[in-house]
């Protein structure tokens, strides 16, 4: 089958939407199927083409960013051949031309299928409100016309006043989450060259984005050092440059001047070396505050690492840990829950841990991946 994926950003860029698209596509393509990757070109520096583990990858050259968005005008021209290449189009949301593609690929007698990957919230600034109110038509749109809309839980679906409008296009497919096992060698690499002996670890691997809660974790601290003297934050992640976050960065400067002598800063680990950091941490904390996220795909890795989880009390987000029961649930924006829950773990971690074989058992990439086959060729008739 050819399958083309777009999305407004692909790899080298990271964010939560990146790493499950680029798994999606890397899997289908390991599975005997061609897929090209339709993305834009966000760094001047990248190739308009190039083949990546398999997958082809277009990037639409940008005439400038806006937010966490860019603008392409040439767009339209690029995406009509590439939907006419091929047998069904699978839109990445949000995204601006989502719209245009179902579109596109309607007249061309091509199945879309939506994944939607999570509600919009951005930053603050009136700039920020008017896209916001913008994007809601054009998602209607492109709800209306295409074939099918992938979630990533139905408790995320539930509680989402966008997606129950298209209850009979629904279909849950839990994200894509890398299973590969921790490396020891890299494990001991990692601990010597960042000073990881010693006190409790508690991990944070995310963008540093005004969604993700950064404030909260740190505002936790001083309750979890009462209890635990030697705690440290280990982070990594996007924490620099993160697109449209650079005034959320300037309010965090203060907190992260605070608790410097609590903080570790990781290089972006790459994929191979992730199951290493989740092991060597004590406890993962995700604490997200709204439903731009969606699940969480740090979650089940960590539980698989053998780490329990504190995630926040969301829609979706909540799901790997009521799955797994390794781990505990919080109120969003509630640091003094964050720091009660981090010390009730570390002090019971025995309780809050998992063997491999049961993590494996809720969660599977190679389902996942079958699921996607399956609905791409129900929707391809």
């Amino acid at each position: 089958m050819r399958i083309l994926i777009a999305l407004t950003y692909y790899r080298p860029h990271v964010s939560g939407l990146t790493i499950y698209a680029e798994r999606l596509a890397r899997g289908l393509a390991q599975r005997g199927h061609r897929v090209t990757v339709l993305t834009s070109r966000f760094d001047r520096t990248l190739p308009l083409n190039e083949e990546r583990d398999g997958v082809r990858v277009r990037r639409v050259p940008i005439a400038r960013k806006v937010s966490k968005g860019v603008i392409m005008p040439t767009f339209p021209a690029h995406a009509w051949p590439s939907v006419g290449e091929h047998d069904v189009v699978n839109i990445h949301m949000p995204q601006l031309e989502a719209p245009l593609l179902t579109e596109i690929a309607r007249r061309r007698g091509i199945p879309s299928v939506l994944t939607y990957q999570c509600d919009l919230h951005m930053p603050p600034g009136w700039f920020n409100r008017m896209v916001e109110r913008c994007l809601r038509p054009l998602n209607a749109i492109a709800a209306t016309r295409c074939d099918a809309i992938v979630t990533t839980s139905d408790d995320y679906a539930s509680h989402s006043g966008f997606l129950t409008r298209y209850a009979t296009k629904l279909r849950t497919i839990p994200p894509l989450f890398d299973d590969r096992s921790e490396d020891p060698v890299r494990t001991r690499e990692l601990v010597q060259r960042w000073g990881l002996e010693g006190g409790p670890l508690i991990g944070f691997a995310a963008r540093f984005a005004a969604e993700k809660g950064v404030e909260v974790l740190l505002e936790a601290l001083p309750q979890i050092v009462q209890a635990f003297p030697d705690a440290r934050v280990v982070f990594t992640g996007a924490y620099r440059d993160t697109i449209g976050e650079e005034a959320y960065l300037r309010r965090l400067r203060l907190h992260l001047e605070r608790y410097r002598d609590r903080l570790v800063f990781l290089d972006l680990l790459p994929d191979e070396t992730m199951p290493s950091f989740y092991s060597v941490c004590d406890v993962l904390a995700v604490t997200s505050l709204n439903s731009t996220e969606a699940y969480g795909l740090v979650q089940p890795e960590a539980m698989q690492a053998g780490t329990p989880v504190v995630a926040t009390d969301l829609p979706g987000v909540r799901e790997p840990v009521r799955a797994s029961r390794m781990g505990l649930l919080t109120p969003p924006g509630d640091s003094a829950a964050l720091a009660t829950a981090v010390v009730e773990i570390l002090s019971n971690r025995d309780h809050y841990t998992r063997s491999e074989d049961e993590i494996r058992a809720h969660f599977s990439a190679e389902k996942s991946i079958r699921l996607y086959e399956e609905l791409f060729e129900t929707v391809g008739g």
